[in-house]
């Protein structure tokens, strides 16, 4: 059976609950090995960013290896991991979505929002991600290759845009006229 690495990192707003998810993922096998990718100290003035890089860039270079990211929303963290080629980081709220995106996704990495879960429910969305293998059916696997081609050239002329009125926006008076 192959060594498993999970890497945690976390910003100020995670550091309180990554420090009580370590010992519990520390202790969840004896074919995992866990190191923290910081903070190494609570900061209230650090960015996610280096947490999320640091998790990112473990997991990308390795087939066994998983992350673990949290910061107040998970958004950051998960845009930052985002950005790093072999990197597939979700936002899970429950154990549903991560294995969702673990087995059809193949996510590795999994973002979690410390301002929203408490530390119990953490651990069973940990639990869920990392024993979900990623299948194996042709669609995932070509959904997955095409997520680490990259880019290949940007769109030419492509705007996108959209107005939308919503009820006590302040516009009702003005429906009328545009129409």
């Amino acid at each position: 059976m192959p060594e498993y690495h999970i890497y945690l990192g976390a910003d100020h707003r995670g550091f309180k609950k990554k420090e009580e998810l370590f010992p519990m993922l520390r202790d969840c096998h004896e074919n995992v090995i866990v190191e923290d990718l910081g903070a190494e100290a609570y900061d209230e003035n650090d960015d996610f960013n280096d947490a999320a890089i640091a998790v990112a860039q473990a997991v990308a270079n390795g087939e066994h290896n998983i992350g673990v990211l949290l910061c107040g929303s998970a958004h950051g963290v998960c845009m930052q991991a985002n950005r790093i080629r072999g990197a597939r980081a979700i936002n899970a709220k429950d154990a549903e979505s991560a294995k969702a995106g673990r087995e059809h996704d193949h996510a590795n990495i999994l973002c979690l929002a410390a301002d929203e879960l408490d530390v119990d429910q953490m651990e069973q969305i940990i639990k869920a991600f990392c024993h979900t293998r990623p299948s194996q059916e042709e669609r995932y696997l070509r959904r997955v290759k095409r997520l680490d081609e990259g880019v290949t050239s940007e769109p030419e002329g492509l705007e996108v845009g959209f107005s939308m009125k919503l009820a006590g926006d302040g516009n009702e008076e003005n429906e009328d006229e545009e129409e």
